[in-house]
């Protein structure tokens, strides 16, 4: 997606690939961060903000959830957090039937300046970091959760891994500028390491409030084969998650097995 200022808008775009997504056989489906508002500042998602359980863009989801017969996981959701003027950035997960299973937020926050460029963020000025990681039983294998700038953080995704993780679902909204660099060898890296599959959702394309995102959502298996990409714009990438092709590699390349080093992330 590349997402815009009006809500019911993105919305509407969500919901329309959703349905093509479920139209094509997709049984697990992954929104990008952010899908439903890049606001014109950074303050706009929180006016949004969402009790947890409730609100527009949770009903959303469970129904669209519910309507297709499809695990979602609902990228980013604004949800109400201790701080008045921030919000936790929830990634939210709906099984087939509309109830929500799983709520992970986002733990690492964008706080950086871009070298040779004129951007800066700071997240930490209206996201409030969440600090568990989560993973879950689902049809497809046990599903761990992680978003845009987690990525850059192997040892989450080693604590992912040791909860027992098989795929992992990472919505994100990478810049143009550090997507170019940076996107497509993480992603790889992440699966490779730790075996897994990895569904990397992206917002990609221009936003009406100025900002360019790098795109590229893509699935990579555990051999770090990418098999599926959309390199930009609205629309999807498919492909087929193989749990005895995983078994396969883990068996015959016992890498994780042979770990001589331990994070304790409790």
């Amino acid at each position: 997606m590349a997402s815009g200022t009006n809500l019911s808008a993105n919305l509407q775009e969500t919901g329309r690939l959703i349905a093509e997504a479920a139209q094509a056989g997709a049984g697990l489906v992954v929104l990008p961060e952010n899908f439903a508002l890049m606001g014109m500042h950074e303050k706009d998602k929180v006016a949004l903000r969402e009790t947890d359980g409730e609100g527009p863009i949770q009903d959303f989801l469970a129904q669209q959830a519910r309507r297709h017969g499809i695990w979602l996981v609902g990228g980013t959701v604004p949800l109400a957090c201790p701080d008045a003027g921030k919000i936790f950035a929830g990634c939210l997960v709906y099984d087939d039937q509309g109830q929500r299973r799983a709520r992970y937020d986002k733990i690492h926050l964008f706080d950086v300046r871009l070298p040779d460029s004129e951007e800066h963020y700071e997240e930490s000025q209206t996201i409030m970091s969440g600090d568990h990681l989560v993973t879950l039983d689902t049809p497809f294998g046990v599903l761990g959760l992680a978003v845009c700038y987690d990525l850059r953080f192997p040892e989450l995704f080693r604590g992912l891994l040791d909860r027992g993780a098989e795929i992992i679902a990472l919505p994100a909204a990478f810049t143009a500028v550090t997507g170019r660099a940076h996107w497509e060898p993480l992603v790889r890296a992440r699966a490779i390491e730790n075996q897994v599959y990895v569904i990397a959702a992206a917002q990609g394309g221009f936003h009406v409030n100025g900002r360019e995102t790098h795109g590229d959502s893509m699935i990579v298996d555990p051999w770090g084969n990418v098999v599926d990409r959309l390199p930009r714009g609205a629309g999807m990438a498919l492909g087929t998650l193989d749990p005895e092709r995983q078994r396969l590699i883990r068996r015959s390349f016992p890498s994780i097995a042979h770990r001589r080093l331990s994070c304790d992330l409790a």
